[in-house]
């Protein structure tokens, strides 16, 4: 696992994101050097922004590596032509978008790419909730569900990225909403993301809602399934939900936690050194340190 390194040339990150991209210039979160935004609308518009600040980052600080943190799919595996572009995403004009090419051919540095949540994973084990756990799961509840998935120290690979918010799930017996997924009937994201709340809501105010609302019934349902599949499978230490709907809505970790407890009947026991669910301590700044964790990892496979 790479530590970040708080003297000399810093580290430029990018996160992009499906609504924002965050670029970030720094070490570490105790020592960002400067942070800027940009709208995330069509690749032609965002990439030459994101590239102007990069560029502008270079001459006045010299970075020594980049890290890319993006939105998926992605195409992980550096075997492949298709490598650094963006797949099957739903947003218009993106798949095929070779977004590591693009950001970092002009930079001759050492550059990381990998999925977002995986960033924001690698990030809180090296600086908040993961507290240096080698096995850690990094769950996000925004629009739709991404999870970061971190198996003895390295993101998962395989066939391609974990894409876990697309794990199929029971539902309620009375739960006849649509779901929010384009693509399965009964997925996560398609059940419990906030896309998902808003089909839920019919009409209704978000800040009407109090935590003992049924509307929550499905969703903790979908999440706590989820997480029994990750215990049963890669069995993370611990596992982080945050994300905008989470954020807002504190009450459900607990919910989720007891959920999953009664899910597993006994059968695995989960570690006793605390919460197992619990949100992230970096929060809204998990996906940039991402970035930057991707650019030191990738500085020190170089020199290595």
């Amino acid at each position: 696992m790479a530590r970040a390194n708080a003297q000399g040339r810093p580290f430029a990150g990018v996160e992009l994101g499906g609504t924002k991209c965050v670029c970030v210039l720094g070490h570490g979160p105790d020592a960002v050097i400067e942070q800027r935004t940009v709208p995330t609308t069509v690749p032609d518009e965002t990439l030459p922004a994101i590239l102007a600040i990069l560029h502008e980052w270079q001459a006045s600080h010299d970075f020594r590596a980049l890290g890319i943190a993006s939105f998926g799919p992605l195409e992980l595996d550096r075997a492949r032509t298709r490598f650094g572009q963006i797949l099957a995403t739903n947003k218009p004009d993106w798949p095929g978008t070779p977004v590591f090419r693009i950001l970092t051919d002009p930079f001759d540095v050492p550059a990381g790419f990998d999925t977002d949540v995986n960033g924001a994973a690698l990030a809180e084990i090296r600086w908040g909730c993961g507290g240096g756990l080698a096995d850690f799961a990094y769950v996000t509840v925004g629009t739709g569900i991404g999870v970061g998935l971190i198996v003895h120290g390295r993101p998962t690979r395989g066939i391609g990225h974990s894409e876990i918010g697309h794990m199929r799930v029971p539902r309620l017996a009375d739960d006849a909403a649509a779901s929010a997924c384009r693509y399965h009937d009964d997925c996560v994201e398609g059940l419990a993301s906030g896309s998902a709340l808003v089909g839920r809501l019919g009409g209704r105010a978000l800040d009407t809602l109090t935590p003992d609302d049924r509307i929550w019934d499905p969703i903790v349902a979908a999440l706590a399934a989820m997480c029994h599949g990750l215990v049963c499978t890669t069995g993370p230490l611990r596992i982080a939900i945050g994300g905008g709907m989470i954020s807002g809505q504190p009450h459900l970790l607990e919910r989720i936690e007891t959920a999953l407890v009664h899910s597993l009947s006994g059968y695995i026991e989960l570690p006793r050194d605390g919460r197992y669910i619990v949100a992230p301590k970096l929060g809204g700044m998990a996906g940039p340190l991402g970035a930057i964790a991707l650019a030191d990892e990738a500085s020190l496979q170089r020199s290595g």
